[in-house]
């Protein structure tokens, strides 16, 4: 789910650095995948390397010359890192300080002890083994993290949020998926169905669509969608794979007794300021809509991702470093010791962006498109078949969405307002259908919570498999209502 600007990806298509036709693509694309599985589930090598073999590989099968298939490779590991990795630092910056100050103790213990009906002293008991979960608290995961998913990129929320999943299953002794599913959940279905992500918003501006009767369906599609892909899908993905919160992973406790720790309230106004920020970018930006006016062009530089999170770090040495008494000194070590844990994760992400660019240059997407140009179905089918197609192919929802969009907007000519809505909607849901190993997000998610690439299928992909599929259901049950 890797963020690319709209800009780019609105352009012209580039040309494909390969001449193969279809049946070698398709074979290629099997090809690469298989690489990459068999490398790191049968050889146990690293993701990286996998992603970055599988990722030549694909380009040899293609018949792309090496030096192009290296140069995609590159390129989408560089655009990926520069686009993600400058906020997942940030976004491990931020949890370090939440960590090490106390800050993400209070959150924690405020949220065991009002949803998950401990106390806490009681979160700190030990034995009994992982449990299924208080019955509050997925339902909380999946509120808190829809509300923070509404204004945010994907891997912006992933990095907010994933401390706080892992801290409360550690905690609270609760099964990582029944926490973690729900959160994951409310961030996917924003991201994919939910203006202003950049998917969404390029779909309605490619069909015409009415924003509002886009954003006011969306939400109808997308609350249904999040309850059953996240607090009911998790009861199953927590026996399917019963995994503890990885350690390395979980901000641990402060390493000295601290005299103090931030209030519950300013914690969480320091978390939730790059979501305020962002959502303040993406409401000017509705309301003004004109990209010369000064406040916008304010807006459109303190809501960037990298802003907002940056100016959440710098207010959080003071809210949450400063506020439990820490020095100049201690707040840099802070931040140096918070950098190191996430070099692996950055490096798996970036190979994953990689590999995705290869796809898309080697011209797998275009391939899907012009085996859609037959298919005789109605058009929120075919949207959502094109979408599904694009993103299994390419690993980017945002990809999906704005091919898929591009493709079937001739369509939404006759169309009513309120089924040229369900059409954007339609190409949204098909976008997030079964992230594998070609999606950054995949990778993302695989090692925050310490899995193996099986266990990651079975509960990540899916998760968005659900979402998938019954949000397309309920955009073409819709369209028979209204």
């Amino acid at each position: 789910m890797t963020h690319l600007s709209v800009e780019m990806l609105a352009a012209d298509p580039v040309e494909p650095i390969t001449s193969a036709g279809h049946a070698q693509l398709g074979i290629a694309v099997l090809a690469g995948i298989a690489v990459i599985v068999l490398l790191i589930t049968k050889f146990k090598l690293h993701a990286f390397l996998a992603l970055t073999v599988g990722s030549l590989g694909l380009g040899a099968f293609a018949g792309a010359p090496l030096d192009k298939a290296i140069a995609s490779f590159t390129a989408g590991l560089g655009s990926t890192v520069a686009g993600v990795g400058v906020l997942i630092a940030l976004g491990a910056i931020l949890g370090k300080l939440l960590a090490d100050s106390g800050g993400a103790d209070q959150i924690v213990d405020t949220i065991l002890a009002r949803w998950g009906g401990m106390g806490p002293q009681a979160t700190l008991q030990k034995g009994g083994g992982r449990r299924a979960g208080g019955r509050a608290m997925p339902w909380a995961m999946v509120l808190i993290a829809s509300v923070i998913g509404l204004p945010l990129f994907f891997e912006v929320g992933i990095v907010l949020l994933i401390p706080v999943v892992l801290m409360v299953a550690k905690r609270g002794n609760y099964s990582l998926m029944r926490i973690g599913i729900p959160a994951l959940a409310g961030l996917s279905v924003m991201h994919g169905l939910i203006p202003p992500h950049p998917g969404p918003l390029v779909a309605i501006d490619a069909v015409e669509a009415n924003l509002g009767v886009t954003l006011a369906l969306g939400v109808l599609v997308a609350i249904p969608t999040v309850i059953i892909a996240g607090p009911l899908f998790s009861k199953y993905a927590a026996r399917w794979v019963d995994v503890p919160a990885p350690e390395k992973m979980i901000p641990q406790r402060p390493s000295e007794e601290l005299e103090r720790r931030p209030g519950f309230g300013v914690t969480v106004a320091t978390v939730l300021l790059p979501v305020v920020l962002m959502l303040a970018k993406a409401l000017v930006d509705i309301v003004v809509d004109d990209p010369e006016a000064t406040v916008q062009r304010v807006f459109d530089v303190v809501g960037s991702p990298l802003v907002a999170l940056l100016a959440a770090v710098i207010v959080g040495m003071f809210t949450l470093g400063r506020a439990a008494g820490f020095t100049k000194d201690r707040l840099s070590a802070t931040v140096e010791k918070s950098l190191a844990p996430i070099a692996g994760v950055l490096m798996i992400v970036g190979a994953g962006g990689g590999f995705k660019q290869t796809l898309i240059d080697i011209g797998v997407g275009q391939m899907i498109l012009d085996f859609s140009e037959d298919w005789s179905i109605p058009a929120l089918l075919l949207a959502w078949l094109i979408a599904v197609a694009i993103r299994l192919a390419t690993g980017s929802a945002t990809v999906a969405t704005i091919s898929a969009a591009g493709l079937v907007a001739p369509l939404a000519a006759d169309m009513s307002t309120s089924h040229t809505a369900l059409l954007v909607l339609a190409i949204g849901a098909g976008s997030l259908f079964f992230s594998h190993v070609n999606d950054a997000g995949f990778w993302l998610v695989k090692e925050y919570f310490g899995l193996d690439v099986g266990q990651t299928v079975k509960t990540w992909s899916v998760m968005e498999t659900i979402i998938s599929v019954v949000a397309g259901g309920l955009v073409l049950l819709l369209s028979l209502i209204i």
